[in-house]
């Protein structure tokens, strides 16, 4: 088991990797739109934190070795069910042609009160 970590995404905010290698497979905690330069949430819209933590996402996957194209399974959790469209339109944008399973959930609260978290599972 290997532990991933890097500068280009946000720190973990509890006692908690950034993601873990392990059999061939990398599983990523789920990312924020926290902005690692400002430390902060900076976007508001539903759009551009989408945009945010799905680049979070890709930085902790690049530190592995990896990249968006070898994500299998994304677990999407959302704060407001109407936002569904908004963020589909920029995930399928920065997935490209890559298809992972995916599961979308409204979630009651995420943490800092963001709009998004989104976890992965790749291919290393």
């Amino acid at each position: 088991m290997d532990i991933i970590s890097t500068e280009t995404a946000p720190q973990a905010l509890g006692p908690y990797s950034q993601a873990i290698r392990a059999n061939g497979f990398i599983f990523c905690s789920g990312q924020i739109p926290i902005d690692p330069a400002a430390g902060a949430v900076v976007a508001t819209t539903a759009e551009a934190q989408t945009r945010q933590a799905i680049t979070n996402l890709r930085n902790v996957l690049e530190a592995a070795g990896a990249g968006l194209d070898k994500v299998v399974k994304t677990t999407v959790f959302i704060s407001d069910m109407n936002d569904f469209a908004a963020v589909n339109g920029v995930y399928a944008e920065l997935f490209g042609d890559t298809k992972p399973a995916r599961s979308c959930v409204q979630a009651a609260r995420l943490p800092k009160d963001v709009k998004i978290e989104i976890e992965a599972i790749a291919v290393a």
